[in-house]
């Protein structure tokens, strides 16, 4: 499939779909009836964004500002592209599809798929997507930032070290003080 002058896949292989199951959020571009373009950040737990087979996606709408400017949207016009990044790794993923919202009830099978126990946010539709097309982006000029949970798990190690250390040093304090060395 040829979108200007990009030559774009239309089957995500199993990088992509990795790719796809690791993010908590992404970009949607939606447009509305009078032309403009729309982009909302749309997130949730890490691999809200389900891969459902080859040529489909879906995601819990989950309560928000309750503005409902993309659901809005893609009742007049159904078309979306999703922008994943992973900016540590400094990668982009566009993906271009047509998009369905549907109701809780209405496909209780998908409604199951895309919901993640314990998440506390109130959900309150599907968006279920046919993909047409992805592409990857260049690296270039994508500043590498990062995630709390990934900071963590640089940090948490040295944080435990330290604290050991501290109690370590409180416990030789003690004993010095209790010595009744000077």
């Amino acid at each position: 499939m040829s979108y200007g002058f990009l030559d774009i896949a239309i089957t995500p292989a199993e990088n992509e779909q990795a790719f796809i199951a690791d993010r908590d959020s992404f970009y949607m571009a939606t447009v509305s009836e009078t032309g403009w373009p729309y982009v909302q950040h749309r997130g949730g737990p890490r691999g809200f964004l389900k891969v459902l087979d080859e040529h489909s996606l879906a995601f819990a709408d989950y309560r928000g500002n309750k503005q409902y400017i993309s659901t809005g949207n893609v009742a007049a016009n159904d078309r979306v592209c999703l922008f994943l990044m992973d900016y540590p790794r400094k990668a982009r993923l566009k993906i271009y599809a047509h998009v369905e919202t549907l109701d809780l009830e209405e496909d209780p099978a998908l409604t199951a798929a895309v919901t993640v126990p314990d998440y506390k946010a109130k959900l309150e539709r599907i968006f279920r997507l046919r993909l047409e097309a992805f592409d990857w982006n260049c690296a270039q000029h994508i500043t590498p930032r990062f995630a709390e949970r990934e900071i963590m798990a640089v940090v948490g190690p040295l944080q435990d070290r330290l604290d050991q250390l501290e109690a370590e040093n409180a416990d030789l304090r003690a004993r010095l003080a209790s010595s009744g060395a000077p």
